[in-house]
């Protein structure tokens, strides 16, 4: 994996070309202040509060001093946060014209990992300070800063690095008809559930099916169009059977390679079936089942941020199946699901 190839996975990199197969977006350059105070390792103190306080939140606090017993020891500290007032109210510009809602991420990544830590369990954000309280809790976004060319194997001097703050509008997407896809040499050759903790009953009876939107979407919209012939990209299927895009990631052991392995995918190997091209032609050929090595994390995976390590403590083991189709160019193509 090349440091070219990571960024051309940088979300303002491919948004432009395909606006038009995924969810409405708004990119905002991000200040080196704000990176700053996101890097701030000191005790969270979040920035960005712009909702003022009700009448009634007013009078409750004003109840609670009366019986507050002040310090009167000179020591004492009061943390404020910084305010970024232009910035803040891009921000909250771009949520408005987004529909209020949205999901925020970085060049790459998204703050899956600090879910936990938001009054609502979610990424869902109305506000900055939403956003700051996910982005400062969360690896993946200091990884995104620090790190953002890790497993890159040229010698290259890093890139000088431009930051933004992506907001994505709100969907509620159901985690079971996200798929993570496999491209090598401008070839589909894998097909994998997104959310690998669970079993959804209507990926196996709908394998065909899925296995042929997503190729056709492939080949229509994807293939010979991103900037890379080696890459990673993760679609939703919804309940018309449309495909829409989800995001652009490395292909390489930075992304998550779920049901299958870095091994399987850049050596081919357990993902060519046993059939030949003119007797598996559109047909799909149900192979084997096999003990998968999926990481699990125990939580939704709401959107698809790349920056997820292989191999982190969790790791839960499931019966796979594993299906393989030859396309019309020739193409196989290996769909892996949890039984």
């Amino acid at each position: 994996m090349k440091k070219e190839q990571v960024l051309h996975c940088q979300f303002s990199a491919w948004y432009p070309r395909f606006r038009a197969l995924t969810i409405r977006s708004a990119i905002l350059p991000l200040p080196e202040n704000v990176k700053d105070y996101l890097l701030d390792d000191g005790t969270l103190v979040v920035s960005g509060r712009d909702d003022p306080p009700t009448c009634s939140q007013e009078a409750s606090v004003d109840d609670q001093a009366e019986e507050i017993q002040w310090s009167d020891d000179e020591n004492t500290t009061t943390l404020t946060a910084p305010e970024f007032p232009e910035f803040a109210l891009k921000v909250q510009e771009a949520i408005t014209s987004l529909g209020g809602s949205i999901f925020p991420k970085l060049n790459w990544s998204a703050p899956r990992d600090a879910y936990w830590i938001a009054m609502n369990s979610s990424l869902k954000c109305k506000t900055l300070s939403d956003i700051f309280l996910l982005f400062k809790s969360s690896d993946f976004i200091t990884r995104d800063f620090t790190q953002p060319f890790i497993h890159c194997t040229d010698d290259t001097p890093d890139p000088c690095m431009e930051y933004e703050l992506v907001l994505r509008k709100w969907c509620e997407l159901i985690p079971g008809a996200e798929f993570r896809c496999f491209v090598k040499e401008n070839k589909l050759i894998g097909i994998s559930q997104r959310d690998y903790t669970q079993y959804y009953e209507h990926i196996s009876k709908q394998n065909d099916e899925i296995c042929r939107c997503i190729q056709e979407f492939f080949k229509k919209h994807i293939q010979y169009k991103f900037l890379d012939e080696d890459f990673v990209f993760d679609v939703y299927r919804d309940s018309m059977s449309k495909v829409w895009l989800i995001d652009f990631n490395p292909f390489g052991e930075v992304t998550d390679s779920l049901l299958f392995t870095w091994e399987e995918l850049t050596s081919g190997k357990n993902l060519k079936g046993d059939h030949s091209e003119g007797e598996a032609m559109e047909q799909i050929c149900q192979i084997h089942s096999r003990e998968g090595t999926g990481d699990a994390v125990g939580a939704p995976r709401p959107l698809s941020p790349w920056m997820e390590a292989p191999g982190e403590p969790g790791r839960m083991r499931g019966q796979t199946d594993t299906t393989f189709k030859i396309t019309t160019s020739g193409c196989m193509v290996c769909m892996r699901n949890l039984q």
